[in-house]
Formats: C-alpha cells, sequence, structure tokens
C-alpha cells in the first residue's frame, strides 16, 4: 500500500497531469490513478482493475528509470523529482517551508528552469517540445463570437442570445452578492483583519493553470492583501469524481489545503470552476448535458461546505485540436463551453437546485457568472483580442494539457480578467 501510495504521489507531483497517458501509448494513468482511488476508498476491484494499476505501475518505474538515467546528462540527477514535487505542491498552498527545504525546493527548481529533471528543457513549451499531432483549426467559431449564428441548434453568446453580458436583472443579482463580500475571520464573521479566499475548483488543467496565476497574482502589487488564493484543483479530479460526494479524497484534500493556507471553509466566498470529464464519447449534446449535471452537483457540495461561498466564476475548457488521446478531444472541449452557459441559463430562469436567493427558497448555490472564456480554434486568432492556442502552448505528453506557455495564457486570462471585470475588480483590487 505504501507503494501505491507514493506511486500516486508522484503521478500528481511530478507528472502534474490528469489526463496523463505514457508515451507509447499504453497506459491512460487517469484510469490507473481512479483505480488506486477506489481501492483506497476501500472500494474492491476487480481482477482486471487490478491487473491494469500493476500493469501501470511497472509502466511508471519504467519511465522513472529512464528519467533517472538521463537526469546527470541535464544536470540534475542528485535530485529526488517526487520530493521536489512535494516541496512545490506545498509551496503553491501557501505553506512556508523548514529552511533546509527551501534549499533544496530553490536547488531543484534552478535545475528545472535549466532544463533538467522531468518536463524539463523547453522553458517556453514546458514539456520538452510542442504537442506532436492534431490540428491548427478545427473550423469551429468561438462562442463570444457566434451571435446569432448556429451550433447544433445552439445560438451563441456566453449568456445566449448572442449575447456575452448577463441579462440585466442576473447582473444586477450580482452586483448585490458581490456587495456582501468582506474580509471575514476564521468563524466567517466580518473582521477587519479577516481574509477573503478564492478557491479553485477542477482537475488537472485547472491546478495547472491556477497555480501560474496565483504566482503572477500574489507578485501583483494591485491585489488586496485580504485576498488568499487557495488552489483546490487536483489532477484526475473531474467534474463526476467532485460530485461523488464530499466524504471523499478530493474534498479532504481541499479543507487540508486551506488549513495549509491559514484559513477556513467559512472564509471561502468565490470560486473559480473549470471541470471536465475524462473519456467522453457520444453526440451533442449528450456529454456537456451530463456535464452541466455532473457540474451542479458540485455546485451544491460547494455552497453546503462553503456556507459564505456568493459567487462561482465558470471558465470552458481549452482548445484540444492537438490531443493524440481520446481522454478529452474536439469537439468535446468545444461544447464544454454549453454546459456551462445551460447553468448559468438554468439559475437565471429560477431552477431551485441553483437558487442563490434566500428570498425564493433554500440556498443551493452560489450566484453563477462567466470567467474568463478560455477556447480559440487553434491558430486563428480571436476577433476580439488575437487569442490563439498554438503547439507549443499544448505539452507534447498528450496535446492535452498545457504547457508552461499555455499555462501562462491562461493565467495572464484569469488575471486580465480579475483586474478588469467591474464586479471581480471589488475583490481582487487593494484600491477598486
Amino acid at each position: 500500500m505504501k507503494t501505491l501510495r507514493r506511486f500516486l504521489i508522484v503521478l500528481t507531483c511530478v507528472c502534474s497531469a490528469a489526463f496523463a497517458a505514457d508515451p507509447a501509448g499504453e497506459i491512460d494513468f487517469t484510469r490507473a490513478r481512479e483505480i488506486f482511488q477506489r481501492k483506497q476508498s476501500g472500494e474492491t476491484i476487480s481482477a482486471d482493475d487490478q491487473a491494469y494499476l500493476q500493469k501501470a505501475m511497472e509502466a511508471h518505474r519504467r519511465q522513472m528509470q529512464t528519467q533517472t538515467q538521463s537526469q546527470p546528462q541535464a544536470g540534475g540527477g542528485d535530485i529526488d523529482w517526487q520530493r521536489a514535487g512535494e516541496l512545490h505542491r506545498r509551496v503553491q498552498n501557501g505553506e512556508k517551508l523548514s529552511p533546509e527545504d527551501q534549499a533544496y525546493y530553490d536547488k531543484a527548481k534552478a535545475i528545472h528552469d535549466r532544463g533538467g529533471g522531468p518536463g524539463g528543457g523547453n522553458k517556453q513549451g514546458g514539456q520538452t517540445g510542442p504537442a506532436p499531432g492534431g490540428k491548427d483549426s478545427v473550423g469551429l467559431t468561438p462562442l463570444t463570437e457566434l451571435g446569432a449564428g448556429k451550433y447544433k441548434d445552439e445560438d451563441g453568446g456566453l449568456y445566449g442570445g448572442g449575447k456575452n453580458e448577463p441579462p440585466p436583472a442576473h447582473a444586477a443579482a450580482a452586483q448585490q452578492e458581490l456587495a456582501k463580500i468582506r474580509p471575514l475571520d476564521a468563524d466567517g464573521k466580518p473582521a477587519t483583519d479577516g481574509k477573503i479566499v478564492l478557491l479553485s475548483v477542477g482537475m488537472s488543467n485547472t491546478t495547472m493553470e491556477f497555480s501560474r496565476f496565483k504566482q503572477l497574482a500574489d507578485a501583483d502589487p494591485d491585489k488586496s492583501p485580504k485576498l488568499v488564493l487557495v488552489d483546490g484543483a487536483q489532477g484526475g479530479q473531474t467534474a463526476a469524481r467532485w460530485a461523488a460526494g464530499t466524504d471523499t479524497a478530493v474534498w479532504q484534500t481541499v479543507l487540508q489545503r486551506l488549513k495549509a493556507a491559514d484559513v477556513t471553509p467559512s472564509q471561502v466566498q468565490l470560486v473559480w470552476l473549470k471541470q471536465a470529464n475524462a473519456r467522453p464519447t457520444g453526440t451533442f449534446p449528450d456529454y456537456a448535458k451530463q456535464l452541466q449535471a455532473d457540474i451542479a452537483t458540485d455546485l451544491n457540495l460547494l455552497k453546503a461546505t462553503f456556507p459564505n461561498l456568493r459567487v462561482a466564476y465558470l471558465s470552458n475548457r481549452i482548445y484540444a485540436g492537438y490531443a493524440t488521446t481520446p481522454l478529452n478531444p474536439e469537439p468535446y472541449s468545444y461544447e464544454s463551453a454549453f454546459a456551462v452557459r445551460w447553468l448559468i441559463q438554468d439559475q437565471i430562469k429560477g431552477d431551485a437546485k441553483l437558487n442563490y436567493d434566500p428570498a425564493r427558497g433554500e440556498v443551493k448555490a452560489p450566484l453563477l457568472l462567466w470567467g474568463p472564456y478560455l477556447w480559440a480554434d487553434g491558430t486563428t486568432p480571436r476577433k476580439s483580442d488575437g487569442f490563439t492556442w498554438t503547439r507549443n502552448d499544448l505539452g507534447a505528453g498528450d496535446g492535452t494539457h498545457p504547457s508552461m506557455a499555455g499555462r501562462q495564457k491562461v493565467a495572464e486570462l484569469l488575471l486580465k480578467f480579475v483586474k478588469t471585470d467591474a464586479g471581480a475588480r471589488t475583490w481582487f483590487l487593494a484600491k477598486p
């Protein structure tokens, strides 16, 4: 069991991929991780699943041997990258390292930045080169630009009807909720020395992107000193896994990360949620509808766990035209935006399961708004801002996870959003 646990930690901290597959395409490490987590929760797994888990462990062992053999050439042979990965996660969670651990982390980071260690060798791409396959364009129109056009009977606009801004009534409701956000003490009571917590929720792409955003935001002099950013997103934890219940490992990890950041669940008032489900199949709208249902459950559980949660900003998947595996290719990535839009539209229509207003009954969810829209048709520039996704923005491993350059792009979009959006400015900026 200790070996299995170490196997999972290495996959999460070093591979950093919810949808990762081995280079030969033989092992889906997402499936292996899910089998491991089911076994950890006490579920009896089948003989086939046990065999698959053993096969994944053996493949992982071979990969680590290969990396270890190559590390001396890159100047990283004296670094334990598992330990370095664990230290990196603790740093991202805001934990203060001991002088010894900090020195070790700094040394590993310096070697990695020079091209040594796992994932090194390409500071722009972040994963030893660009995505190796796929298409530079899939010929779809970003939802923000679809306007009066149609995608399989669905019109354009983030909020529908070709509109990228919320309807006036929903915008007014959002202003009311945002006006209630203020620094809270550990018990959730207003306090001048309290904290406002923004929590990320999602799978591996989300944690990869939000961890970079956290670095940029924490270094931004305009950021409010009352705001604490906590990365709750986790590799392999898809929308369906978050929806499985708060007694699962993913939720316990979130609570641990909040504690490490010296904040409490009562101080969480904002969420950035970006979700997907692995290995989608079928035709539109089936996958998007299931994703919508799972995210709705995620939101219900978030509100139940964090009673002062006011607003959730939702984003969609990035471009997946370079994907080389079936873990989350196009057009499913593009279609994830509709799952987000339907959720917001249902809340606007008064769906009781998404109610945020105590005057209308039991509160089941935070108020929902769009965060930054992340999809662009590959190298075809978006009309509004020229945004694109190139091969260098997606990692060579599977063309699905963002490289360092891709993470930087999402982080910059998110930072721009919280600094310029009229509502987000009120809680992000020190001087709105």
